[in-house]
């Protein structure tokens, strides 16, 4: 019964977050972008921007649910078949609630002041992204192609995807001028940076462990993670006895609760972690569920 109950914990926790993420991304599109005129970037800042071209050039008010779920459509694709059905169906409840959230929700301006929307609003995009992110989804577009480039080719894709906003929203500086871009390029920089700090999946610590129980906690990292680890025999320069250090590199998600299962191998252990900055060779990388 525990395992069903924790299971039923965990899918409750994970839609409470999915959908505080697509409420504050709601909130968030009215408060700060609408009212600043900005471009969020991503599927997001595609569907806002043909959202003012057709309303600029056409007379056309069109609803920002239909553009958002048709141009995701790809992308949700590739969720399914590449990372994970869960994490793209959580990812789809956040697409599809959070559209028709910005449809419904009046416009209600914070403040008029341009810097200030750029900033506040990309630190409300962020953690929106964080949240679900947290909740093993994604706010849908992009992001659905940088976690399937950190997963299958264990790279940093979430710079790229700024690039990748970047050009976009100097295109549409054209077309709209060149403030409302930059200050839109202000605030994907501004989100992307708090994804950068909420997100930690795609980077990885690299452990040494020096114990006296090197099987037990070689034991311990592989049974929690499915990584390897290299056994060093050296000896203690102090008291001039025999040691062994545990080399292992985990994802940075792992390191805490790693640390705690070592301890409980050897409570005398010595852990040292390095952040690791780049990395070859073969890797596990969990899938996405």
């Amino acid at each position: 019964m525990y395992p069903l109950y924790a299971s039923r914990m965990a899918s409750w926790k994970r839609l409470l977050l999915v959908c505080t993420g697509a409420l504050l991304f709601a909130f968030n599109m009215k408060s700060f972008v609408h009212s600043g005129g900005l471009l969020p970037g991503g599927i997001a800042g595609a569907s806002t921007l043909l959202q003012q071209i057709f309303s600029s050039f056409f007379s056309l008010s069109i609803p920002y649910t239909p553009i958002n779920l048709l141009l995701n459509a790809f992308p949700i694709f590739i969720g399914f078949r590449f990372i994970g059905k869960k994490f793209t169906l959580f990812s789809l409840l956040m697409i599809v609630l959070s559209s028709f959230l910005t449809d419904m929700i009046p416009v209600q301006p914070i403040t008029y002041d341009p810097l200030l929307v750029s900033v506040f609003g990309g630190l409300l995009n962020g953690l929106s992204i964080g949240l679900c992110l947290w909740g093993n989804a994604s706010s849908g577009g992009l992001d659905f192609i940088a976690i399937f480039l950190s997963q299958e080719k264990n790279m940093d894709a979430w710079n790229y995807t700024f690039a990748l906003n970047a050009v976009m929203l100097l295109i549409a500086g054209l077309l709209f001028g060149l403030d409302q871009a930059l200050y839109s390029i202000i605030f994907q920089f501004t989100s992307t940076q708090v994804v950068h700090v909420l997100y930690q999946k795609h980077r990885q610590h690299t452990l040494f462990i020096i114990t006296n129980h090197p099987k037990e906690v070689f034991s311990t990292i592989s049974a929690m993670t499915h990584h390897g680890a290299t056994v060093f025999d050296g000896t203690g320069a102090y008291l001039e006895e025999p040691r062994s250090m545990v080399y292992s590199v985990v994802d940075s998600d792992e390191v805490k609760p790693v640390i705690k299962a070592v301890r409980q191998a050897d409570s005398t252990a010595f852990v040292n972690v390095v952040r690791t900055d780049q990395m070859t060779g073969r890797f596990f990388q969990r899938k996405e569920d």
